[in-house]
């Protein structure tokens, strides 16, 4: 006999009972792997490099629970890697369940703080931290976040073409996002026939993808104010579900100029960092639809602030994600602990690289169960994705070789 059952042996024989929540309480202490009093350290910071452009971190501890987190900044994974390891002296030995405090440390004991590097590093280190205590306290993320608000996630899929969206309708998905359509790079001022060009060939996606489903696009901040303005005004009539970047994502004042002249969403967030950088974008009005990229904004941790800075203005919350499973499930946690959450990207479910891949049912996908993040790396299916070089796309004006965005 346990001690609780001796204590409602006890309390029963004078006529009272152990509350059925004292008991969860005890239960739940029981089923935990490690004791909120018992020391946990962390020993070991692993960064390795994944096809086709990510960079994997694992942090180890002295119990055995090992934390991922995915610190990568596209074609700067090098980069980030020499990043955390630099952070690394100050982790060794720490107890990785003071989160929030090692976030605070980690950005402002940098002199010169913020910026894609540092914040990817951060954030990838944040990712495995609340990994860690997910797994020592045995509960997913969400629920130490006050979750879950919702039991599904939906998701969107990447498809260029009217095939592609057949195919992915096909494979479960209800939602998808593509880029105006060129013939070439888009120039400062564009010709009408461009403009028609692209609405004519997201009309074409429009038709595929049925009246039912949704279709963001994004115009990656490689269209000038002047033409987005006009291209904006094309698609208008096919409801695109969001306009993305619809100009260089710093120039928030032009982008607050262009949501005022149309009805239509705009999306932005990609290429912001921490909640310092999104309090423009929302004081200023640039965007109805924050995207936060859980590898590059801050982590869980920030994430999680900038969606109720963003409560606050009535905006909500769509992360960025062209990355791995690892970033994918962080924000599966986020979704399920935010109430202003309307649609994750992804490009990969994780077949291949974690043991239980995601599954898309009618557009969405089921919450985690799992401790932490609530996924475990397929180390034998990973083993001839170790290792890559891959670089940011160089794009070149066909007819006077002049440096464009891409």
């Amino acid at each position: 006999m346990n001690r609780r059952q001796i204590l409602q042996s006890v309390f029963s024989s004078v006529g009272l009972t152990v509350s059925a929540e004292a008991a969860a309480q005890q239960g739940a202490s029981r089923n935990a792997p490690v004791s909120p009093k018992d020391k946990l350290r962390i020993t070991r910071l692993e960064t390795f490099l994944v096809k086709p452009r990510w960079l994997f971190l694992k942090i180890h501890t002295n119990a055995g629970i090992v934390g991922l987190g995915e610190p990568v900044t596209e074609g700067r994974a090098l980069t980030c890697a020499t990043a955390v390891k630099e952070v690394e002296p100050y982790l060794i030995g720490k107890d990785p369940r003071a989160v929030a405090h090692h976030w605070q440390a980690i950005y402002r004991h940098a002199f010169y703080r913020g910026g894609p590097i540092l914040t990817s590093a951060l954030s990838g280190i944040d990712q495995a931290l609340w990994d860690i205590k997910g797994k020592a306290l045995g509960v997913p993320v969400y629920e130490m976040l006050g979750g879950p608000t919702r039991n599904r996630v939906r998701v969107y899929s990447h498809a260029r073409t009217p095939e592609a969206i057949l195919e992915d309708k096909k494979r479960g998905f209800t939602a998808f996002k593509t880029g105006p359509a060129k013939r070439r790079p888009a120039r400062y001022v564009e010709s009408p026939a461009e403009a028609a060009y692209a609405a004519e060939k997201f009309a074409e996606l429009r038709k595929a993808a049925g009246p039912d489903c949704d279709i963001g696009i994004d115009f990656h901040g490689a269209i000038s104010p002047a033409y987005a303005k006009i291209l904006i005004k094309a698609l208008e009539p096919h409801n695109p579900m969001f306009i993305e970047e619809p100009c260089q994502a710093q120039n928030h004042d032009i982008m607050a100029e262009i949501a005022r002249g149309t009805h239509l969403p705009i999306a932005t967030g990609e290429r912001v960092f921490t909640k310092w950088g999104f309090r423009e974008v929302l004081e200023k009005k640039a965007a109805a639809i924050l995207q936060p990229d859980l590898c590059h904004a801050g982590g869980i941790t920030e994430v999680r602030i900038i969606a109720g800075m963003a409560e606050a203005y009535y905006a909500s919350i769509a992360p960025h994600n062209p990355l791995g499973p690892i970033s994918l499930a962080a924000g599966v946690q986020i979704a399920a602990s935010i109430p202003n959450f309307l649609i994750q990207e992804q490009v990969s479910l994780g077949e291949g690289y974690i043991r239980q891949p995601f599954k898309v049912r009618e557009g969405y996908l089921d919450l985690p169960a799992g401790p932490g993040l609530g996924i475990e790396l397929d180390e034998n299916a990973m083993a001839d994705k170790i290792g890559h070089d891959w670089r940011n796309q160089e794009s070149y004006d066909a007819d006077d070789g002049s440096v464009v965005d891409w």
